[in-house]
């Protein structure tokens, strides 16, 4: 399964229009998928868009 490539939170808070630490919290909350590499968040393409969507 092909998920996309990885963004940064503030990548995704750009696409967003939305604060990096809003954005976190959401991650923190589990309202936006993410993963955690090497200690610091990462959000795939597919899961933002399923998001938006």
């Amino acid at each position: 399964m092909i998920k996309g490539r990885l963004l940064k939170p503030n990548e995704v808070a750009e696409q967003l229009s939305v604060s990096l630490v809003t954005v976190k919290k959401w991650l923190r909350e589990g309202r936006l998928k993410g993963v955690k590499v090497s200690g610091m968040w990462r959000v795939y393409e597919s899961d933002l868009e399923e998001m938006i969507q």
